[in-house]
């Protein structure tokens, strides 16, 4: 698992004087474009405080990341992490799967439109809809966002309607892949940026951040808040399905369970104290952190003037076609490493992502513990300085 940094004083000038810098850091400009038709400034800026305001409320992580994302791409980055608040808590709000795969349907539409510059007046689509015109106008038209990536998404969110554990391990981070990883992707399309490495290291990250979310919802999924009896998605009839989200589930993969010896009503009914949750809870973290460590390692390989240690599983596959590298030895390396300096501010997921990881090993894989659910107040300092010193 990861391991806990060590904690020294800081002499006073040092801290006022850092804690000066990161004032000015996180208080940069925002960037602005005029509005693109079929949308008002005004309409526009009401849809970023919109996302902005998601963020905040059930993101505070991603708000706080912010700041890293280079002015240009800022709209996109906004758009697509409310995108991925609003289809990711879809499970969570319907009491009926049918319902929320109709709300899905709905998103695959406002994707269509947004994409084709014709949003409907929902904020999400407008500014996402924004952002594509202002990519398209930054790049002359030859940078889009991938409409595959975001129908990915929704898809995968789809076929976990029901909170239903995942069969094995393998199958978590395969939707962590097709999730969080492909968000990491579209952002990065955004800056604009194709590249093998910056994909390959995303894809690490995304995988950890995504292992990690499944880790942190689960006590809301196995506890659910009482329904909302004023909610038009009351279940539809007496359905398995119904009673599963009523009574909670456990989301962890059938086989590190198995291996664990737990069992989802013994976790139902015991919660933290349920037999072998926490080493289930050690396994699935393990893995996460597993991906973080590989993602740093080819961090400090690109650094190092070295190559990375290990091909991208996905090259190749749908948008993730590369142009041939032509250039050979120091070139190479020196492009990677302009590549990666471009992408720093995509990765900074990782470092809330270690952060979290870091507490919960320190709580004894207690993922149940009311400290993991707060908001880590050391983030900001974590990021500024990983920012800083391109090291997560």
């Amino acid at each position: 698992m990861t391991k806990a940094l060590m904690k020294r004083p800081w002499p006073q000038s040092y801290r006022q004087a850092t804690s000066q810098g990161l004032a000015r850091f996180y208080s940069t400009p925002t960037y602005t474009t005029p509005a693109p038709a079929g949308a008002s400034e005004a309409e526009v800026q009401s849809a970023k405080n919109y996302c902005s305001g998601l963020l905040q409320k059930f993101d505070s992580p991603s708000h706080t990341l912010l700041a890293f994302i280079p002015p240009p791409a800022q709209p996109a980055y906004l758009a697509l992490r409310a995108f991925n608040i609003e289809t990711s808590r879809i499970a969570d709000t319907v009491s009926n799967p049918t319902v929320g795969a109709m709300r899905l349907q709905f998103w695959r539409d406002n994707v269509i439109r947004a994409l084709s510059g014709t949003p409907p007046k929902e904020p999400v689509s407008i500014l996402l809809s924004h952002a594509l015109a202002d990519l398209d106008a930054r790049t002359g038209g030859t940078a889009k966002m991938s409409k595959s990536w975001l129908m990915r998404i929704i898809g995968e969110r789809e076929k976990y309607l029901n909170n239903a554990p995942y069969a094995t391990l393998e199958s978590l981070e395969k939707y962590a892949e097709n999730t969080y990883s492909t968000l990491l992707y579209l952002t990065l399309q955004a800056l604009p940026m194709g590249s093998v490495t910056a994909d390959h290291i995303a894809s690490h990250i995304g995988k950890a951040v995504g292992i990690t979310a499944v880790l942190r919802g689960l006590p809301l999924v196995a506890f659910p808040p009482p329904p909302n009896h004023h909610s038009n998605s009351s279940p539809l009839g007496g359905t398995v399905d119904a009673q599963r989200r009523s009574q909670g589930s456990v989301t962890l993969p059938l086989d590190v369970m198995a291996r664990a010896g737990v069992r989802d009503e013994d976790v139902l009914r015991k919660g933290a104290e349920a037999e072998g949750l926490r080493d289930a809870i050690f396994e699935v973290a393990t893995r996460a952190s597993d991906h973080l460590i590989t993602a740093r390692q080819m961090l400090k390989n690109v650094y190092a003037g070295e190559d990375v240690d290990h091909a991208f599983e996905y090259e190749g596959e749908e948008g993730h076609e590369y142009e041939t590298q032509t250039t050979k030895g120091p070139g190479k390396v020196a492009q990677q490493k302009e590549e990666v300096e471009r992408a720093f501010g995509v990765f900074m997921p990782a470092v809330a992502t270690g952060l979290w990881l870091d507490k919960l090993q320190k709580l004894d894989f207690d993922v149940f513990r009311e400290e993991l659910r707060r908001r880590d107040w050391k983030l900001p300092w974590k990021a500024y300085f990983a920012h800083r010193r391109r090291m997560f």
